[in-house]
């Protein structure tokens, strides 16, 4: 199962990179994106296993819930219209919902008795991070659901911010928060006065932000021209 989790981790990395590298709608952006999906589904559904049911890790089961349920929504905003996944799309969101609530009860037993959590080398204050992602998540799937559409410029960036969240959170978790499988000559190696292994992550977050910049400038533009 590790090494499920390895090679799907290493393969959902570099497929999002060519994603979030390719012009958005193209081919190559497409094939990218649905091996990046499948890849992230894969690590994610493996290191909920061990999580929860071999080797218990409270912090990172609930990351990977969480993050799977980012790619998941992420990927059927662009492949089906809010019709034709209702139901999933509400499974979803009360799935999102209740895991916000046990991550956040998690924090709060931890806050009264320390030794209720178990977790390896994520720090608990993760909890109430993805505790309230994953609630604000469910929140806005909910106005999804009320608004029966999103279209244009929205279904974008829903899509964008949700997909590019998840590649952040793998990205970190692996050059971020597995340094020690690095030889220590690349752990101590500096770029513009950056950790080497930091370089990744501050890529995708700048990816992101220009590629939501755009999106969103886009709709400006044809606002105004209409």
């Amino acid at each position: 199962m590790t090494w499920i989790h390895i090679i799907a981790g290493l393969v959902a990395i570099l497929a999002g990179a060519m994603a979030m590298i390719a012009a958005k709608g193209s081919p190559l952006h497409r094939k990218a994106g649905n091996m990046f999906t499948m890849s992230m589904l894969i690590m994610t559904g493996s290191a909920a296993i061990v999580s929860f049911f071999l080797r218990t890790d409270h912090v990172t089961g609930v990351v990977a819930l969480v993050t799977a349920y980012l790619v998941g929504t992420s990927w059927l905003v662009v492949k089906r219209k809010v019709a034709d996944s209702y139901r999933l799309l509400a499974g979803l969101a009360v799935v999102a919902a209740i895991v916000g609530v046990y991550s956040l009860s998690l924090w709060f037993n931890f806050v009264e008795d320390p030794k209720t959590l178990i977790t390896r080398n994520s720090p608990p204050q993760t909890l109430v991070f993805f505790g309230v992602v994953s609630l604000l998540c469910a929140a806005l799937d909910l106005r999804l659901l009320r608004a029966g559409q999103i279209v244009g410029a929205q279904r974008l960036v829903r899509h964008l911010w949700r997909m590019c969240f998840a590649m952040l959170i793998a990205t970190g978790s692996f050059f971020a928060g597995q340094m020690q499988v690095f030889p220590a000559i690349v752990r101590k190696s500096t770029l513009l006065g950056l950790p080497v292994l930091l370089i990744p992550v501050l890529l995708v977050i700048v990816t992101t932000l220009y590629w939501l910049v755009r999106t969103l400038l886009k709709r400006k533009r044809v606002k105004a021209s209409a």
